[in-house]
């Protein structure tokens, strides 16, 4: 069974640019940014920059195609959202609404999707360091939990015990990915190739110690195994390799079926799905349009599953795939104004300040490179000049775009940057006192606040001052009457 419904499904209303960054991201009549039915430049005078904007209807249009690409090929699907992406109540809510279940990676993830009234029974619980109180509310709200460490175990056995509920449990791998010892791609989770990383990265039970957590749980009346699985991440953008995971993973299961006389019913394939654009995008700008689309992952995974579960006679077992930046990505921007613009003739450089930095964009031009195309959001189409360097106003380098061709700004100009929909709000920083921006979400020709403005009382808010402090700054002169 599979989890959505067409006849649940709203009616996207798809708008006509002059030119589409994405369905709903364009170029409108005026030569501004729109995102769906609402002019940018107005959204920054109204709400103020730094500012991100995200659409509704790109973040259902995008989540339907992901899940059906997967749904046509395979009997059995579920898209788990991958909550750390865009942690934005709002866009829970959008996911519970299209059907999609979730990733919750620790505790407070899941409160926020629980929160929106999301049933637990189609979340995950991921984390290498899960604690009593995390798990107990797992377990209460009948949140399946990848175990990820031998000793969680006793943990939810006794949670579960005490509270008379039986819980589903999973258990995350540690793959060998022996196919990928020498495919090297971006270095997310330290150097050496997807084989290399996989294995010293600090998620996963390796094959042995699997094989003793299943018998252990085996012996535990309330605990029920329902799964397994793994997470490529997001260091590879070719779909032969998801499928060199998926086969694996295949291979585990019947593995586990001779050990432990246990099947999994479920496989977790995890996230790590690319998304790209013909502007490029991610790391080094790697993914453009030669990046696989949601049908082409999905032929490769649903392919090698199926192959593999027939040669290992194999039941098909469910599928469960934790999509983030594939769906969230193209569905917001980051929009800054244009402050002080400096120039150095004789070095032919120029410098374009902006209100918004590094620390509202994930790895922009930093140590991982990340690309992402940017654009005057009052005047798209003016033609190119001089490259220039655009920057924050940390006192760091504090680079959104090293050397790129723009056309030419002045102050009270707006840089949006693209594909800010995953990973920029919930990685945001406060760095130098820097107030984090606020999010607004359009839907139609409508445009709502998803996140407040911080404001300086925010951050004030969480310091204190011991009071002996106090009196040495402020004291009165004691030796004074």
């Amino acid at each position: 069974m599979n989890d959505t419904s067409q006849k649940t499904r709203s009616t996207l209303a798809y708008p006509k640019f002059r030119k589409h960054f994405t369905e709903f991201i364009g170029i409108g009549a005026n030569d501004h940014l729109w995102v769906d039915g609402c002019d940018t430049v107005e959204l920054a005078e109204r709400y103020g920059t730094p500012l991100y904007v995200t659409s509704e209807s790109q973040f259902r249009h995008n989540y339907r195609g992901f899940y059906d690409a997967f749904a046509k090929l395979y009997p059995q699907v579920q898209v788990l959202f991958a909550n750390k992406c865009n942690n934005s109540l709002a866009v829970r809510h959008i996911m519970n609404q299209e059907g999609a279940g979730g990733d919750a990676f620790g505790v407070n993830e899941m409160y926020f999707a629980l929160l929106t009234g999301m049933d637990g029974r189609k979340l995950v619980l991921n984390g290498s360091n899960k604690d009593a109180a995390e798990i107990e509310m797992a377990v209460r709200n009948r949140v399946c939990v990848n175990i990820d460490a031998m000793d969680e175990l006793d943990i939810i056995a006794a949670t579960a015990e005490r509270l008379g509920i039986d819980a589903e449990v999973g258990v995350r791998l540690k793959l060998d990915l022996k196919p990928l010892e020498n495919r090297f791609a971006t270095e997310l989770h330290g150097p050496g190739s997807l084989a290399e990383q996989g294995r010293d990265h600090k998620w996963g039970m390796p094959y042995a110690q699997t094989v003793e957590l299943i018998k252990k749980i085996q012996k535990i009346k309330r605990l029920h195994p329902v799964e397994v699985s793994y997470h490529l991440s997001r260091m590879d953008n070719k779909a032969d390799d998801f499928a060199v995971m998926a086969r694996e993973m295949v291979q585990w299961v019947a593995k586990l079926r001779d050990d432990t006389s246990w099947t999994a019913s479920w496989i977790d394939l995890g996230g790590g799905w690319a998304t790209g654009r013909p502007e490029k995008t991610g790391p080094d700008g790697a993914d453009d349009d030669s990046t696989p689309s949601y049908d082409e992952y999905a032929e490769a995974v649903c392919t090698a599953i199926k192959d593999e579960c027939k040669k290992l006679n194999l039941k098909l077992p469910g599928i469960k795939i934790e999509p983030g930046r594939a769906v969230a990505a193209k569905c917001g921007i980051l929009i800054g104004r244009v402050g002080a613009v400096k120039e150095w003739p004789e070095r032919k450089k120029k410098w374009v300040n902006l209100d918004a930095s590094a620390t509202n964009h994930l790895f922009p031009a930093a140590s991982q490179h990340w690309y992402y195309h940017a654009v005057v959001a009052n005047k798209v189409s003016a033609p190119l000049a001089d490259p220039v360097d655009i920057v924050g106003p940390l006192c760091t380098p504090d680079i959104l775009a090293s050397q790129r061709a723009m056309p030419k700004m002045v102050r009270g100009d707006l840089v949006a940057f693209l594909d800010a929909g995953s990973y920029a709000e919930p990685r945001v920083s406060s760095f130098n006192a820097q107030l984090k921006p606020a999010t607004v979400m359009v839907s139609g020709g409508s445009a709502f606040v998803t996140t407040e403005r911080e404001r300086l009382s925010d951050v004030l808010g969480r310091y204190r001052v011991p009071s002996h402090l106090i009196e040495a700054s402020f004291g009165r002169d004691t030796s004074i009457g």
